[in-house]
């Protein structure tokens, strides 16, 4: 049995520990593949794992002993799940590693957008001991508590954002859509309302058809002029030029961001420029707690063990 893991860097920073996956095997661990080699490394493969690196029709042409395909990852959208289907391969993923390093990094963002930590503290560096008294008031501030926070996409990551909105004081409601169930402590809200009366919106939804863009223009100018969005689900849940243009214009007060469209952006991406204000971006650095990565390695192989027993247990394909 050989198993390729195609870009392990992507969850280990030399704190993790692989050896339990060698136990199925010969184990060739590649820290980045490039999508012009996934095909060429797969090519003799059994099991494939891959938290971004494409496995797409063509890298599967000539792999006909991949049996499965893990995604190291909740998502599955660097996998092409139609020709994995056609081929008859399994296509995993694991759910559920990240729930609280990502909403614990969503109030990261959030509050360094109320607060303007960064800029205070890199005017520390800049300012002193030129300043007269060690205080400042060139950034605003405002506090969390009595605000509304709306959240778009109410599973598990939804809800635990929930929970720490309540901590803070804030009044909590999420998005509704017509499958959504009743809950009586966080109240739906629906359409242009969401937009209008929340302080803070929140995305953590999955990306589908129904999802991509849903910021957007429309949604935007829906928006309160200090309002603030935060995004650590999926980059094109919004639209980058018009999130751009909203910033530039004071459409709305911030936005942090976790993700972006594309990844790893282009030097001309909309939301690099340098004109835009009140802008925060990480990259992708929600999900990477040491704890969160070493569940996401255990899922990785509590899949493939379920898949060699027979009982695949996050079944995608």
């Amino acid at each position: 049995m050989k198993v390729v893991f195609l870009d392990a860097s992507t969850i280990d920073r030399a704190d993790l520990d692989f050896t339990p996956l060698r136990a199925f095997g010969s184990l060739t661990l590649h820290q980045v593949t490039p999508p012009d080699k996934v095909g060429e490394r797969i090519a003799d493969a059994d099991i494939v794992i891959t938290n971004k690196a494409l496995v797409t029709r063509d890298a599967l042409a000539n792999a006909t002993k991949v049996r499965l395909v893990v995604s190291a990852a909740t998502g599955v959208n660097q996998i092409d799940l139609e020709a994995c289907k056609d081929r008859g391969v399994t296509v995993c993923n694991v759910a559920g590693y990240s729930t609280e390093g990502v909403a614990q990094h969503t109030f990261a963002l959030l509050l360094n957008l109320v607060t303007a930590v960064d800029r205070y503290s890199a005017s520390i560096a800049q300012d002193w001991p030129a300043s007269p008294i060690f205080t400042r008031l060139d950034h605003p501030v405002t506090e969390l508590a009595g605000k509304t926070l709306g959240i778009v996409g109410f599973g598990s990551i939804g809800q635990a954002v929930a929970r720490i909105g309540t901590a803070f004081g804030m009044k909590v409601v999420a998005y509704a859509r017509n499958e959504s169930a009743p809950d009586a402590a966080v109240p739906r809200v629906a359409g242009d309302a969401f937009f209008s009366t929340c302080d803070v919106i929140s995305l953590h939804c999955p990306l589908t058809p129904q999802t991509e863009r849903f910021i957007n223009r429309v949604s935007l100018a829906l928006m309160k002029p200090d309002s603030l969005l935060i995004n650590t689900g999926r980059g094109p849940l919004i639209d980058d030029h018009a999130l751009a243009d909203a910033l530039r214009h004071g459409e709305i007060g911030g936005a942090a961001l976790d993700v972006l469209s594309v990844e790893p952006p282009p030097k001309n991406h909309p939301l690099l420029a340098t004109d835009i204000p009140n802008l925060l971006i990480t990259p992708h650095t929600a999900w990477t707690s040491q704890e969160a990565r070493q569940r996401l390695l255990a899922g990785v192989i509590a899949d493939i063990r379920a898949f060699l027993d027979g009982r695949p247990i996050h079944h995608i394909v």
